[in-house]
């Protein structure tokens, strides 16, 4: 199981909308006969390749999952039926899946006379396959919130200059990161000051033809008809308090803002706003993940990453568990979860 799931997170996001998977087939004498991960949305499922890869081994074996196996046809038909057909014995998995569309898989499996076992390594395999977990769990998008600060963690210094924070390896990551999302969100104060595209571009600076819904959440209605962020390079929504409803702090609905965006099928959210509207999605527990490129720069002033957050002591602080460190060139980057009661 422990190779099923690091075969389940190696593949990143590259599989939104899809769930992250990894498999692996046991001969029946216990030697690892084949294995498999679901690499892209549209792709075969893991079980469909590391039962491809153990061929006539699989009969009488064992397979591990991090997921249980699907039980519908989509764009691949049911993982069940070819389970049953290549004659694995026993069935190990560590998640069941908690979409109404494609679980049972287990009853199914159990009804043909497959032992099952549930529950395996279930933390690590979640870990692994978090943002579907979590955007189907909630039934709203998975929200990844990007900053680049300096290392006293601020974001433009007392003149407003911000650019550029970072170097040229971080921004390029952090260009990577938006590829992934199927939505980018900023607010109306980032617009008015920065007038960004929120496009994906490729190396060379060409926009793609695939482009993420831009979101700016602007209380008021007050985005320009002419900011770049309104143009035909790619599909736009300015999100206002007369579509959705006020919040507790009187501007936009963040809740009501997600859940419109799972009604449009949009599951993988990049948060790239200012510090206010990073500040609101936190306080109304709405981020799911972190990306901080961190540069060594101080500043000593200016302004900070995160405000208006209704924290006044430190006891009350937002706790992270870092799941990964990583150089970038001159900078750092962290990426790391808040912890969350159980």
């Amino acid at each position: 199981m422990r190779r099923a799931v690091a075969l389940a997170a190696s593949v990143g996001e590259a599989t939104h909308p899809n769930p992250n998977v990894g498999a692996v087939i046991l001969d029946p004498v216990g030697e690892v006969a084949g294995e498999g991960r679901h690499e892209r949305a549209g792709g075969p499922h893991a079980e469909m390749l590391a039962l491809s890869q153990a061929g006539a081994r699989a009969r009488g074996g064992t397979l591990v999952v991090t997921l249980e196996p699907c039980n519908h046809t989509g764009r691949t038909g049911p993982c069940t039926d070819l389970v049953l057909a290549a004659g694995i014995r026993r069935v190990v998995l560590a998640v069941r899946d908690p979409t109404t569309l494609a679980g049972g898989g287990t009853d199914r499996l159990r009804g043909q006379g497959v032992d099952t076992e549930i529950g395996v390594l279930t933390a690590e395999a979640e870990q692994a396959n978090e943002r579907w977990l979590t955007a189907v769990r909630r039934q709203r998008p998975f929200v990844v919130w990007k900053a680049a600060t300096t290392l006293d963690g601020r974001v433009a210094a007392p003149d407003g200059s911000s650019r550029w924070i970072s170097g040229d390896q971080s921004r390029c990551d952090a260009h990577r990161l938006r590829t992934e999302c199927d939505t980018v969100v900023a607010g109306v104060g980032t617009v008015l000051a920065d007038d960004p595209h929120l496009t994906v571009r490729d190396d060379n600076g060409v926009v793609a033809d695939q482009q993420p819904l831009r979101v700016v959440v602007d209380t008021h209605g007050r985005t320009p008809a002419t900011a770049r962020v309104r143009d035909e390079a790619g599909p736009s929504w300015v999100a206002t308090a007369n579509q959705l409803g006020r919040g507790p702090d009187g501007c936009v609905d963040l809740a009501a803002l997600l859940q419109e965006l799972w009604a449009r099928d949009r599951s993988l959210v990049l948060l790239e706003g200012g510090p206010t509207l990073a500040g609101a999605f936190w306080r109304a527990g709405l981020v799911d993940r972190v990306v901080a490129y961190v540069a060594p720069v101080l500043l000593g002033a200016g302004v900070s990453a995160l405000a208006g957050t209704g924290i006044t002591t430190l006891t009350d602080g937002i706790l992270l568990d870092i799941t990964d460190v990583r150089p970038l060139g001159r900078d750092v980057r962290i990426t790391a979860r808040p912890r969350r009661a159980a």
